[in-house]
């Protein structure tokens, strides 16, 4: 093979991989985009949704349901973070209220963003929150303490052989995150 002929092979070949790479990293970039989408229809995961749902719905009065709150923090989270109550029962459909208490032991203002994931997944799309602390950024003054409620309901078509349902929440330390949006605003 001639000289010429071995570069136009080896200027292909590379042409090939960065094209190779330039599509990976693509793919890469739009699979979180992709995941939340399945997650969201599906419920895979454990995700519940990040909006209030109504609250109308009819009572089942013939199944109880164990509904456990399990809290998290997050690498970095200085937060003592937890529920009220570890577990309650519930009828489908009931609309019930708990409480999660947050203390910020840190001499700064931090804010938290939690994170919820309902185990197991086939349950996710079934628990319906109505107010929830997890729709919004939390912010605590140092040394500050809060109550934080949120208000929900398992709707009554939730699968019969589920007898036990758990809402876990992570929270997230989101400051340097925030400020440095807040940063971006107020340059424009």
């Amino acid at each position: 093979m001639s000289e010429q002929g071995l570069e136009q092979r080896n200027q292909r070949t590379v042409r090939k991989l960065v094209l190779g790479a330039i599509a990976m990293f693509g793919f890469a970039f739009a699979m979180v985009p992709i995941y939340d989408v399945i997650c969201d229809i599906t419920g895979l995961n454990g995700k519940t949704s990040s909006t209030a749902a109504d609250g109308a719905v009819e009572l089942d009065e013939d199944r109880l349901i164990t509904v456990q709150f399990v809290t998290v923090s997050g690498e970095g989270m200085v937060w003592d973070f937890k529920p009220q109550v570890r577990s309650i029962k519930v009828h489908p459909g009931e609309i019930t209220q708990v409480n999660f208490t947050v203390k910020n032991p840190a001499d700064s203002t931090i804010i938290g963003q939690a994170i919820p994931s309902v185990t197991p997944g086939l349950a996710a799309p079934h628990l319906l929150k109505t107010q929830c602390f997890c729709f919004n950024n939390q912010t605590l003054a140092a040394g500050g303490e809060a109550e934080m409620p949120m208000i929900f309901y398992l709707d009554p078509a939730l699968p019969k052989h589920i007898n036990t349902v758990t809402l876990s929440y992570t929270m997230f330390d989101v400051t340097e995150r925030v400020m440095a949006n807040e940063d971006k605003l107020a340059a424009r």
